[in-house]
């Protein structure tokens, strides 16, 4: 028997963070799958017909075993190999809808690209999704970015000022998303996205691998091009609401947001609070009860605990930025600031376990 593992980043099953072994045994090939993220009808859609099975005991897997009469092993295992690998990761409804599974909530960090610079940026994403996020949203620096607190607005500045731009930015995720295993989230304010025109936008952030999209500077009524330019896509347009969003608008944003809602925090631009206002616990009950889409919290949040806080209080999803970008923007050396971003997101993580 040759147990082969496949570990190859743009795999079906790696991308949903589970487990893929492939066993040639004669008369049959196995393809184990331990995740409750794939479905029999991926597995059938990859691989041809074959006898589905329940695995034992607590692996919360199942197994799809292809006779030879219907499937030729030794002439179709490379078939298998380039259809798995093939496969785009999954989104982030899909995401959720797995963590959702589990009983486990999302952490959502984000990061500016290009600051300290985009080297850097590429380690970061790296070592993001190594520590177990669930969702990354990558900042595209913008020179007047309305909705960031100092801390990213800084960080965009310097970015900037090192010459990053939306096409290099393109060029970095082109190496690194076949690298990483959680969706990517662009965070861009909306000029840079008319400067291309929307279609086009669309089109080149998907070729890359991009599955969300948070345009925080467009208002609902102006969002109809860009949510139908980016189902055109599959890229999940996740629309914003705040504290004092009034209810019935509220449930038109939640109608039309893709991926998950995105409830600010508190009013005011992005960056590190002491607290979080015990608001947001009425207000994930208030949008709950308007919708079955995951709810994830953002803005201001920067420690543990109150990640801790913001699950127990039933959100779906945290979001932690001015935290992560301070890191990387002020450390001694970008090493260093990869060593603290890793320590930092190992934290989050275990308060959501």
């Amino acid at each position: 028997m040759t147990n082969t593992r496949v570990t190859s980043p743009n795999t079906l099953l790696q991308l949903t963070r589970s487990s893929l072994t492939i066993w040639l045994h004669e008369p049959a090939l196995h393809i184990v799958v331990v995740s409750p993220m794939v479905t029999w009808a991926s597995l059938v859609a990859f691989c041809g017909p074959g006898v589905p099975y329940n695995l034992p005991m607590k692996s919360q897997g199942h197994c799809l075993r292809l006779s030879p009469q219907r499937f030729a092993v030794s002439s179709k295992f490379p078939t298998i190999m380039a259809a798995l690998t093939s496969v785009p990761a999954v989104g982030l409804s899909e995401t959720f809808s797995g963590l959702k599974q589990q009983g486990k909530v999302a952490l959502i960090p984000f990061i500016t690209a290009g600051d300290p610079d985009l080297s850097t940026t590429a380690e970061a994403l790296k070592v993001l999704d190594s520590c177990g996020s669930d969702i990354i949203e990558l900042g595209v620096p913008y020179s007047d970015p309305l909705a960031d607190g100092p801390i990213i607005q800084a960080a965009a500045t310097r970015a900037l000022a090192r010459g990053t731009n939306f096409d290099s930015i393109i060029s970095m995720l082109k190496e690194v998303v076949p690298q990483i295993s959680c969706p990517i989230a662009l965070f861009s304010y909306y000029n840079p996205i008319l400067k291309r025109g929307t279609e086009k936008f669309m089109s080149i952030i998907e070729d890359v691998g991009i599955h969300g999209l948070v345009v925080p500077d467009v208002p609902l009524e102006e969002t109809e091009i860009l949510r139908k330019e980016a189902a055109k896509k599959n890229i999940e347009l996740v629309l914003l609401t705040t504290p004092t969003t009034p209810t019935d608008r509220m449930k038109a944003i939640v109608e039309a947001s893709e991926g998950f809602v995105y409830l600010v925090s508190s009013v005011g631009v992005t960056g590190a609070r002491s607290s979080v206002s015990a608001r947001v616990q009425s207000l994930l009950q208030d949008i709950k009860e308007t919708t079955a889409k995951p709810v994830a919290v953002g803005f201001g949040i920067s420690k543990p605990e109150q990640v801790k806080q913001i699950a127990e209080w039933g959100a779906d999803g945290v979001i932690v930025g001015s935290a992560m970008v301070k890191l990387l923007g002020e450390a001694k050396s970008p090493k260093d600031g990869l060593k603290e971003l890793e320590t930092f997101t190992k934290s989050l993580k275990a308060a959501l376990i």
